[in-house]
């Protein structure tokens, strides 16, 4: 997305499968052709990219010549594909972010070309009311920790603390950051709130009123390429290719686990910080009204914005 005065532009490579909101003009655009995209950037003043791509696939190669065309337009703000994690080991399907990161730092290393931010939230707790839609614009699909099914895969001892955060309040949060005049940080971590996975799982069981079936694995047998679980949640990302979501499964659940572990979906609060006088909706408060809704029938909640 592109923010041009008061017009939002959205480049993709094909049309949306869904409608896009008033005021927003959509773009086919071809993502390897720098004067085509620049041309389009020209008087744009920010950028957010929201690329995703399947596992194996890398999309640092179409982030650069969107990079290359804003400061070739003169645009002053960029935010790359991230969106998720502070940290990026763990997690290949997510390589295309590191790299994106070690190029808006290169470009910028003698002087600064172009102000970039690395938006994160963490972990949606919309993903907690999976299969049941709790945003408007977030897909959905199963994590270690589910809700409906009232079971959990945890990493170690389960003390592993992971930031929560509302789709809802990430949003609100990034577009006050669009608008904020100051310079942006090079990291800006959005938290909502922290939890440990062990607190997170109880909280579910107060919430369902049943206690969840809870399998700890290992992090020397997920190193080791080991992932002992009797389920594995499917990754429904749009990504990911139906035909190859079985067989990622496995990796996918271990990259997730081993970040939990290592602290990536933990992260810092300098918008926190920035703006002070946010309220963030807590994750008890979102997800005991989304529960009692799902509980008397409803089959999307929270699904206003």
């Amino acid at each position: 997305m592109a923010e041009k005065t008061m017009a939002r532009l959205t480049f993709t490579w094909d049309a949306p499968e869904t409608p896009i909101a008033p005021g927003v003009k959509w773009i086919k655009v071809d993502y390897q052709n720098v004067d085509e995209l620049a041309k389009l950037l020209e008087g744009v003043h920010t950028v957010l990219s929201f690329m995703s791509f399947s596992p194996g696939e890398t999309g640092a190669g179409a982030q650069k010549p969107l990079i290359d065309a804003a400061v070739r337009a003169g645009v002053k703000r960029f935010a790359p594909s991230e969106w998720a994690t502070s940290k990026l080991d763990h997690q290949p399907w997510y390589n295309f972010k590191k790299e994106t990161r070690e190029y808006l730092a290169e470009i910028n290393k003698d002087k600064k070309v172009i102000e970039y931010t690395l938006f994160q939230y963490g972990l949606f707790a919309n993903y907690m009311t999976y299969p049941y839609m709790s945003s408007k614009h977030i897909t959905m699909f199963e994590i270690p920790v589910n809700f409906n099914e009232c079971r959990a895969l945890l990493v170690d001892d389960g003390e592993a603390v992971v930031s929560i955060i509302t789709a809802q309040d990430a949003a609100k949060v990034t577009a006050l950051a669009v608008e904020y005049e100051g310079e942006w940080p090079v990291v800006s971590g959005i938290r909502g709130s922290n939890i440990t996975l062990n607190d997170l799982v109880a909280l579910g069981e107060k919430i369902r009123g049943k206690p969840f079936t809870v399998v700890k694995l290992q992090s020397k047998d997920l190193l080791a390429g080991e992932v002992k679980a009797p389920w594995l949640p499917l990754p429904e990302h749009p990504s990911i290719p139906v035909a190859v979501r079985q067989e990622f499964a496995a990796n996918i659940v271990k990259g997730i686990l081993l970040g939990f572990q290592d602290g990536s979906f933990q992260i810092f609060d300098e918008w926190n910080k920035l703006l002070p006088d946010f309220k963030f909706t807590q994750p008890e408060e979102f997800l005991t009204k989304a529960w009692a809704g799902i509980d008397a029938g409803e089959k999307s909640v929270w699904t206003d914005y």
